[in-house]
Order: structure tokens, then sequence, then C-alpha cells
């Protein structure tokens, strides 16, 4: 054997720590790149769409309690009073949520609206027909049972 033979074994291994570093930097950059992926997919994929539902519900709700306000104003009798008891999700995509009934936008006294808010979300639907000839008033939130009163008196 010849001297210095053993010494140039000894450079073939650096090509091993090099393969070892190359795959601990890409690793390194993979879970960088998965870690920002996950933030942005809860933000992009998931908020995005049940905003979306949670936009959508609220206006059948606005539109289903303006329908049983102008229901219960139509049948209601010329003296005296009528009540109606009525149902509404107590949630909406895991959220809570917010009614208001009356004049809640704008000044016009004649313009009254259901507005269901929760979060940032906001809708507002018109209570059509009776706008002009009755007031409607009140708030409530969807959890148990709501009621809707006629009273020929007033309140």
């Amino acid at each position: 054997m010849r001297t210095g033979d053993h010494l140039r074994n000894l450079d073939s291994d650096d090509a091993g720590v090099a393969t070892m570093i190359e795959y601990i930097l890409i690793s390194g950059i993979l879970m960088i790149l998965f870690v920002v992926m996950l933030l942005l997919v809860n933000a992009n994929f998931m908020q995005g769409p049940v905003n979306t539902l949670t936009y959508s519900a609220f206006t059948d709700i606005s539109n289903g309690i303006s329908t049983r306000i102008v229901d219960t104003y139509a049948i209601a009798p010329v003296t005296g009073n009528i009540t109606s008891r009525f149902d509404i999700p107590d949630d909406v995509a895991g959220r809570g949520y917010y009614v208001e009934i009356g004049n809640t936008v704008g000044s016009d006294p004649t313009t009254q609206t259901v507005t269901v808010s929760g979060g940032m979300i906001t809708t507002n639907v018109a209570i059509a027909g009776i706008g002009s000839t009755q007031r409607a008033m009140g708030n409530t939130t969807g959890t148990g049972l709501n009621m809707i009163s006629f009273d020929s008196r007033g309140f």
C-alpha cells in the first residue's frame, strides 16, 4: 500500500455530506412552503365560502321574517290583537346573529327593514307592503321561539 492512499478515500466522503445538506435544505424549504399554504388555505378556501353561505342565510332569514310580519298584518283584525310565534335558526355556520326590525337604514320613516347581522356580515331586506301604513319594530336573536304581535290599539 502506498502512503497517502487512505487520505484519498476521505475526499469521497464530501459527496455524502453535500447530499445530506441538500436533503436538509430542500426539506426545510418544503416545510416553510407547507406552513404558508396551511395559513392561506384557511383564509381562501374556508372563510370565503363560509361568508357567502352566511350572507345567503341572513338574506333568507330576513325575507322569512319580513314575510311573517306582512302576513300577520294581512290577517290582523280591525279591533283586537294577534300573535304569531315562529322559529328561526339558532346559528348560521356556527355563528350567532342579531335581528333588528324597524327604520334601520336611512332617515325615511316609511322605509322599514329587517336587518340581520353577525360578525362583519349584514343584510337589509325591506318590509314590503306595510311600510307607510304600520310601524314595525323590535329585535331578537336566533335562539328560542320568536313572536310577532299586532294590537289595533298600538303598543
